[in-house]
């Protein structure tokens, strides 16, 4: 039995919190205790926040091809630990392990952009205006960071802001999900060993609320980084609006799936169905909403349904699994509730729809038709292996129902239409679009939402750009 032991990071060191407390980690499989979790108190938030301050102090004058180098041996020793890694995130998050894998994969190519970003943190020289004179823009890193990653992709939500962070000079605490640290532990641990001064990189995770008041109301730290829950985001913005500190938020997301009429139906239901049930369907990008051209609808579904049928549930240690648990019992008692108002609205169950087994947080891959844009299956945030499809008839008509919703972070469409593909995505409300396909977040590319989905950008120049601050420098030498 696999057992972690996850202690806080503070300036360098592996520690315990000043009360010596722990809460357990669960593997969501198995419903067995796989490690256990240090608490922080408030002392122990004020230690990592002085951490920081030093840290950076120090860090912001190391030169940007010392960052680089740093960044690229943690990369590198993130590759050579990956089987490790990829088995403690499976244990805790409950992905199968070949999911977690390839997040690692992402992890590593997301070090390496990063520490090639970190020489490109480019200003400019203006036009001279007079003899003797120069105008420069200069950017700078922000400061110290406040960082807040979620459960469902513990290594690749973190890494986004630490590589960044760190790579543009800054240092960072980060909140990590206490249902699944461990993976977190190995990248500070990188880190670490790659030669990142102390203090640059410290992590907490336990309790919540006391870690992000600390954080967000010192005036130590000068940004703030969330991937959560809207509700979590404007918590937290609201805070950080009180103190005047700039939020990068990554909140949730509804997205729509459209098919039209002369898509290749075979394809598009067969990369729905994949894209949909990766990691038990908890993927803020993740399918939600598929509309279907009515021409095309009772095809579509066989064909997804067919699908749907092949999925093998359980445990993500079974290289048989294709789809593993929920990660925790809240998310299998949201399905219930999701259920509950399917049967209340009388929703048709295509397939699958309710617990699989007694002993872990199982689903089964669920189909739902015949159901109205009004249900909560509609509404709501899945998060979880539960699909809606509806069919639609025009154009006007599906926009309008994709873009009701106060979310807009992802959308999704099929065509073989040039213009109808581009009408499309001129008409979608939603920050990251894809079309006749689902791309994953790349460490080069901007991610983010619109409208209550988020605000501002992760990844990409955009996303660096964030952990930096501009500097306007007027010099006479006359």
């Amino acid at each position: 039995m696999h057992v972690f032991e996850s202690l806080l990071f503070i300036n360098g060191q592996w520690r315990r919190g000043s009360d010596d407390a722990f809460v357990d980690v669960i593997n969501p499989s198995t419903e067995a205790v796989v490690g256990k979790v240090a608490v922080a108190a408030a002392a122990d938030v004020q230690l990592a926040i002085d951490a920081a301050d030093k840290g950076f102090k120090h860090w912001k004058q190391v030169s940007a091809q010392q960052r680089k180098l740093i960044l690229k041996k943690t990369a590198v020793l993130i590759q050579e630990r990956k089987e490790a890694l990829s088995i403690a995130m499976t244990l805790e998050q409950g992905k199968p392990l070949e999911e977690s894998r390839g997040e690692i994969d992402r992890v590593v190519d997301t070090f390496e952009w990063c520490a090639e970003e970190s020489t490109r943190t480019y200003g400019r020289l203006l036009p001279q205006r007079k003899a003797g004179s120069r105008e420069m823009i200069i950017r700078e890193p922000i400061g110290p960071v406040a960082a807040f990653a979620p459960w469902n992709f513990p290594a690749a939500m973190s890494v986004r802001k630490i590589a960044a962070a760190i790579g543009a000079g800054c240092s960072i605490v980060i909140k990590h999900s206490e249902e699944s640290p461990a993976v977190c532990v190995g990248i500070a641990q990188a880190c670490h060993d790659a030669g990142l001064p102390a203090g640059v990189l410290n992590l907490l995770y336990y309790p919540a609320e006391l870690i992000s008041t600390l954080l967000i109301e010192s005036p130590v730290i000068k940004k703030v980084s969330l991937t959560g829950s809207v509700a979590v985001g404007r918590t937290l913005s609201s805070l950080a609006g009180q103190h005047l500190k700039p939020v990068t938020m990554e909140l949730g997301g509804h997205a729509p799936v459209i098919v039209f009429d002369d898509a290749d139906i075979e394809k598009a239901a067969a990369l729905t169905a994949a894209f949909k049930y990766r990691n038990a369907g908890q993927v803020c990008l993740g399918v939600s909403r598929i509309f279907v051209q009515r021409a095309v609808y009772d095809k579509f579904m066989d064909c997804f349904v067919g699908h749907v049928l092949q999925l093998k549930v359980g445990d993500g240690m079974d290289p048989s699994t294709t789809m593993g648990p929920l990660a925790n019992a809240r998310q299998l008692e949201s399905m219930q509730r999701i259920m509950a108002d399917v049967k209340q609205r009388n929703g048709n169950i295509v397939c699958g729809g309710k617990r699989v087994g007694d002993k872990g947080f199982f689903w089964e891959p669920t189909v739902i038709n015949n159901i109205t844009d009004e249900a909560m299956l509609m509404t709501e945030e899945p998060f979880g292996p539960i699909t809606p499809i509806v069919p639609f008839d025009t154009f006007d008509e599906v926009v309008e129902r994709a873009n009701q919703l106060s979310l807009g972070l992802a959308a999704y469409a099929f065509t073989t239409s040039l213009k109808t593909s581009t009408a499309i995505v001129d008409a979608l409300e939603a920050g990251w679009l894809g079309i006749n396909a689902f791309s994953p977040a790349l460490a080069e590319a901007p991610f983010g939402g619109m409208k209550a989905s988020g605000i501002g950008r992760e990844g990409g120049p955009e996303g660096f750009a964030a952990y930096t601050q501009t500097k306007f420098v007027s010099q006479d030498a006359s």
